[in-house]
């Protein structure tokens, strides 16, 4: 398939048929110095969540498989060449790595499809395009960086320099495989520093097909490496490693924690934090447009399943335009089309598997036993057997105190609460130990400027959700994290303040 060709130009069976003839092709072992490595212990399963069946039998890392990429990155920063080039040769890799992407778009798309279960519509057209824009915006920033020389008067020189960390640790999640990796391989790189990569066990596919593509675009050995294996294993191994200067981390606030701990226990590394969220999202009743403002909530809780850290899970609306709110998103879900990922037609995919399926009707459960009234939805979809599927849900009459509306789901599953005033809005949204996100809604720009102030969030979104580019940082408050990535900013987690003082 042509890499610029869209998924809606092959149908449903051609999608079928381009999945049975590349899982024989998956890469399945570890990829370290620029060549595949066997694991040294037993191979686990991927599991596809769209139908249930193990798509690759991939070789399991652990201690060992770590120590052996570590020390390859070490090398390579160390004494290779890859923080010694310019940066404008640097910035030609980058470059080389968004084209390759964009060559084997199509293929990636699939590989995530198979593992994640998200529509193949959005692996292509949302997953990919942020893997090769993501490589290409750093390889094009890479030159543009600058050193400081502060002013001292006429007898020093002072000079402030910017130098890379060394050796990172980058710990990505299921939900966005490649973008997430790419947020954090791509500005490490730009930095001068070497990697090695952890993805999910439920999805290293994407990401060891990515070492293989950086590998053919030049990257000299040793400077991306990928390990697949388990978090209390590989994930572990990376986090308390020695020579690993900075570990770059996207996933639950439970795991950050260990990862916090595992740097006091070693060397003290660097440790840069993206955790969950509990995301607001706020309609004032002066909201430009009430069914823009509906129609956004529905899509932001049930794109990608609802299995994003960002996602609007609460849904905070004036009380005197609740109902014509609610009713709106509840009439969206109804027609929203759950269906096989590998389906172009398909609006809402697979969850990640059985057990999130089974943990998602738990949180349903426990709301309406709360007192909260289920709208639509709460149940498993029964779509592509073996398939983890579950429909897009709505609760109302949910109440600050709930489960609902505190713990974070991470799944198709709106949590709807009112208010009275402005004062009351901003408490509820405040009113959780995250911070990663908030969206409002409202036409007084007076109050757009002074409720984003008082939101205690690392990105609010106003009349709009989930939008941006590379310009932008991103990362939380509070228990969602620390550091950011994209943007310019994202450098500073890769890089070291050096002053030299120079007595003239």
């Amino acid at each position: 398939m042509p890499h610029d060709e869209a998924p809606a130009a092959r149908g449903h069976q051609d999608w079928l048929g381009e999945a049975d003839a590349l899982i024989p092709r998956l890469p399945t072992r570890h990829r370290v110095a620029g060549a595949d490595v066997d694991g040294s212990g037993s191979a686990f399963p991927v599991v596809s969540p769209r139908d249930g069946r193990v798509v690759a039998l991939v070789a399991d890392g652990g201690e060992k498989e770590v120590d052996l990429a570590v020390a390859a990155a070490r090398r390579a920063f160390d004494s290779g060449p890859w923080p010694r080039m310019s940066p404008v040769e640097r910035g030609r890799v980058l470059l080389r790595i968004a084209d390759l992407v964009e060559e084997h778009r199509a293929e990636l798309a699939l590989t995530v499809t198979l593992e994640n279960g998200k529509p193949i519509t959005e692996s292509h057209g949302v997953e990919l395009r942020a893997l090769a824009g993501t490589f290409r915006w750093y390889g094009q920033l890479a030159d543009k960086l600058t050193d400081e020389s502060p002013h001292t008067g006429p007898g020093a020189l002072a000079l402030v320099t910017r130098e890379p960390s060394g050796v990172v640790g980058a710990v990505v999640p299921w939900n966005f495989p490649l973008t997430l990796a790419a947020w954090k391989v791509a500005p490490a790189l730009a930095a001068g520093c070497t990697v090695v990569l952890k993805p999910s066990e439920l999805t290293p596919l994407s990401a060891l097909s990515l070492g293989r593509i950086a590998d053919e675009a030049g990257l000299p050995p040793g400077v991306l490496n990928v390990v697949a294996g388990g978090g209390p294993t590989a994930g572990r191994a990376l986090g308390t490693h020695p020579d690993v200067d900075v570990i770059a981390f996207t996933g639950s606030t439970a795991v950050g924690r260990h990862f916090l701990r595992y740097a006091a226990d070693s060397n003290l590394k660097r440790v840069w934090l993206e955790l969950g969220g509990k995301s607001p999202n706020i309609v004032l009743p002066d909201a430009p447009d009430l069914a823009t403002a509906a129609a956004t909530a529905a899509w932001g809780i049930f794109f990608n399943q609802g299995e994003m850290c960002t996602a609007p899970s609460r849904l905070l609306v004036h009380a005197s335009v609740a109902d014509e709110v609610t009713d709106a998103v509840v009439a969206r879900a109804g027609t929203l089309r759950v269906g096989d990922p590998l389906d172009p037609a398909t609006e809402m995919g697979a969850l990640a598997g059985a057990a999130r399926v089974a943990t998602v009707q738990e949180h349903v459960r426990r709301g309406t036993d709360a007192g909260a009234r289920l709208r639509t939805g709460g149940s498993p979809r029964h779509v592509v057997p073996g398939g983890a599927y579950f429909d897009p849900t709505v609760l109302d009459r949910v109440t600050p105190g709930m489960a609902l509306a505190r713990e974070e789901i991470f799944g198709p599953v709106l949590s709807v609460l009112t208010f009275e005033t402005l004062d009351e809005a901003v408490a509820l949204a405040n009113d959780t130990e995250y911070g990663l996100a908030a969206g409002l809604w409202t036409a007084d720009l007076s109050a757009a400027h002074t409720v984003a102030r008082r939101l205690r969030a690392g990105t609010v979104w106003v009349n709009c959700y989930e939008e941006g580019d590379l310009t932008v940082p991103f990362g939380g408050y509070k228990q969602s994290g620390h550091g950011r990535d994209k943007s310019a900013h994202a450098l500073e987690k890769y890089t070291e303040l050096k002053t030299t003082w120079i007595q003239l």
